[in-house]
């Protein structure tokens, strides 16, 4: 076996690999492939706009199995999606591995690790706990249901080998896994539970500690870096795809909930383990706040209300009563131990949660707050309940401090550089503007920053020539009451035009539902509408029928790959704007704002950016594809900030002609 010195080079065994999968050297792809090389050298963390078609996966996966191999160390790669993690694991990584191996003299090895709730818990489907089945208490035909899948489970213990939830197929509802499954804060450790040398968490857990390559996701990537419990094997190198998704990932983990349901959940698992007034304290204390709750309008909160303030306060002392009933853990049965543990978990949820949302309000400033709190309408018509939500008003300094300033981080997609450069996205990843002349509003102008260089390395794809960006600048601007008969008579002469073959992507669920009920009986080809069918059986027929449309929206802007001849026209109807409404987009504006700095351009025009780059990404998706970007919106064409988001686009020949448009439909449509 070669030792570090003897390794092959980056571009010797990206040459071995490239022709492993038959595919052939891009420039972009090496022009990558060497910047990721340089950054695990020199440890400076590197962000690279990788358009689709250029073979990003080899041109990180490579230098990564490098690193590993050479210095004996693990690399994580994280991505967004649950498809991103599948195509690694299954098609890039074992190809890799099977073409490298001559040149490394052993085979690179890889994982997949999820979080603890994703694994079959033997311990809890063994009756180590007595789980609180919630709504289905009350509904005889759901426990029926849920006695069905539970029996189903137990036959898919004897005999799946990882016990990983995704690999249950026909699958089972959130409700019944959470029967058989255990958070990390719930899981009794594999020292004190009576299964944990069988642990299908642990097993994965220690197969990735062995791994050149662990893939992941950014959730678990961020558990692993804000909590301080690691999860993930030691490693100096992390790989974030799909990086463009990251802040939201991020978030939605630093981002805590309280309801009074949660209370009185607590407060029922522990009736069995503390004195019953203690217990009945919490409960009472948890009714009082969803009282209070009941009273007030949904949104943010810029002062704590005085009703809730109380609420709260008795929420906290409850249960900090509870923790000293309780006390620390103790030498009991295993299945005493799981409910204890289980119980301790959901109290210490709604401690922290509480001194957390109590906390919040500290600082008198909102700009200069920690967290935003608001409240919440959850749960369908007639089963509404109301929650307060906690989360940072930025994540930049956690993720500067935690991810940027303990590993070396590649952060990669086909969606970076917003208005023409990566700045917009570093800001919000804690990172200081790539020039040297930092703008005095950004978040972190600080001299000890960490050093980054960015990097576009293009597209294979000839955009000017392949497809068209047409601006319908006629139209009138988009108004809140729906699709005005303008827009439905646009997008129907785009389909027509192109015969079908137009996947429409909507800024609204309404939105596509108006659209589709409008023009079925208008159009002569097949139309369908997201929710009819499962997604991924909608993409199918969609694909396979060249004369079928589909319109949806937001699942469909960033999940749909459909090369070839079924897809010639993307129709967007509005720029897809952030809700004015959402209390952590308009906490981060005021507070951008508030530095000197535009809020709107910062927050709302960079996701809108993100979204639209990646609703058009969605034409080109193989070298012979051609066709059309059509948007709707007239603001794209007329407002100060339409420069920015063009400039975030592909570089496709644009016009505002409609009659060109339809004649390179009709055109694509003959050939």
């Amino acid at each position: 076996m070669p030792t570090a010195t003897q390794i092959p080079g980056v571009a010797e065994l990206l040459e071995a690999a490239v022709t492993a999968v038959g595919g052939q050297r891009r420039e972009g792809q090496d022009a990558m492939a060497q910047a990721v090389r340089k950054a695990l050298t020199t440890g400076e963390h590197v962000a690279v706009q990788a358009g689709t078609g250029t073979g990003k996966s080899l041109a990180y996966l490579v230098p990564a199995i490098h690193h590993a191999a050479a210095k004996g160390t693990t690399v994580v790669v994280s991505t967004a999606t649950i498809a991103l993690q599948r195509q690694l694991v299954d098609r890039d990584l074992p190809r890799l591995a099977k073409a490298l191996k001559p040149l490394l003299g052993r085979t690179p090895t890889f994982a997949i690790l999820k979080g603890r709730r994703n694994y079959l818990c033997l311990n809890k489907l063994h009756g180590g706990d007595d789980t609180d089945p919630g709504d289905e208490l009350f509904d005889p035909f759901a426990i029926s249901a849920m006695g069905r899948q539970i029996k189903r489970l137990h036959e898919w213990a004897d005999t799946t080998e990882k016990g990983d939830r995704d690999e249950l197929v026909p699958g089972v509802p959130d409700s019944t896994w959470r029967q058989v499954s255990v958070t990390a804060r719930e899981c009794l450790g594999a020292a004190k539970c009576p299964v944990g040398e069988d642990c299908f968490a642990e097993k994965a857990r220690a197969e990735a500690g062995k791994a050149d390559i662990v893939v992941t996701n950014h959730a678990l990537l961020a558990i692993d870096a804000l909590e301080g419990r690691p999860v993930l094997p030691e490693h100096d190198v992390v790989v974030v795809d799909e990086a463009h998704e990251l802040v939201d990932r991020v978030t939605g983990v630093a981002t805590n909930e309280l309801t009074a349901g949660m209370i009185s959940a607590t407060a029922r698992r522990l009736g069995k383990l503390v004195d019953q007034a203690v217990a009945d304290r919490l409960a009472e204390a948890g009714e009082g706040l969803g009282m209070v709750l009941e009273d007030l309008p949904p949104g943010r909160w810029d002062s704590l209300p005085r009703a809730a303030a109380g609420a709260l306060s008795a929420v906290r002392d409850a249960a900090g009563s509870c923790k000293q009933a309780l006390g620390s853990d103790r030498r009991e049965d295993p299945e005493a131990a799981a409910g204890r543990k289980i119980a301790q978990a959901s109290l210490d949820e709604v401690a922290d949660t509480a001194v957390r949302l109590l906390g919040a309000f500290e600082e008198d400033d909102p700009a200069k707050r920690r967290d935003v709190v608001w409240l919440a309408e959850h749960g369908p018509d007639g089963a509404r309940h109301k929650g307060l939500h906690a989360a940072p008003l930025w994540v930049g300094g956690l993720l500067r401090e935690r991810l940027f300033g303990r590993s070396t981080v590649v952060l990669t997609s086909a969606t970076l550089a917003l208005g023409g450069n990566f700045d917009a996205l570093a800001r919000q990843w804690g990172l200081p503007p790539e020039k040297a002349a930092a703008d005095s509003t950004d978040p972190v102008p600080d001299p000890d920053a960490p050093k980054w260089s960015g990097l576009d390395v293009g597209s294979p794809f000839m955009h000017a020539k392949s497809g068209i960006l047409y601006v319908a600048k006629r139209l009138p601007p988009p108004g809140r009451d729906g699709l005005p008969p303008s827009y439905l008579d646009e997008i129907a002469g785009l389909v027509e035009a192109a015969g079908g073959r137009t996947l429409g992507l909507f800024s609204s669920m309404r939105a596509a539902k108006q659209a589709t009920e409008a023009l079925r009986g208008r159009l002569d080809t097949p139309l369908l509408c997201q929710g009819e069918d499962s997604t991924m059986q909608l993409v199918k027929k969609f694909a396979e029928d060249e004369a079928t449309s589909l319109f949806g929206t937001l699942s469909l802007w960033q999940g749909v790959d459909v090369p070839g001849p079924s897809l010639s026209c993307v129709i967007i109807d509005r720029i897809p704007f952030p809700r004015p409404d959402d209390p952590l987009v308009a906490a981060r504006q005021r507070a951008t704002d508030a530095r000197g700095g535009n809020g709107f351009l910062s927050v709302s025009a960079t996701h809108a950016a993100l979204l639209l780059a990646q609703g058009a990404g969605r034409l080109l998706r193989g070298m012979d594809d051609r066709g059309v970007v059509a948007i709707l919106d007239s603001r794209l064409a007329t407002a100060r900030y339409g420069g920015f988001l063009r400039a975030s686009l592909p570089p496709f020949w644009a016009t505002e002609d409609r009659e060109k448009v339809h004649g390179a439909l009709r055109r694509l449509r003959g050939a």
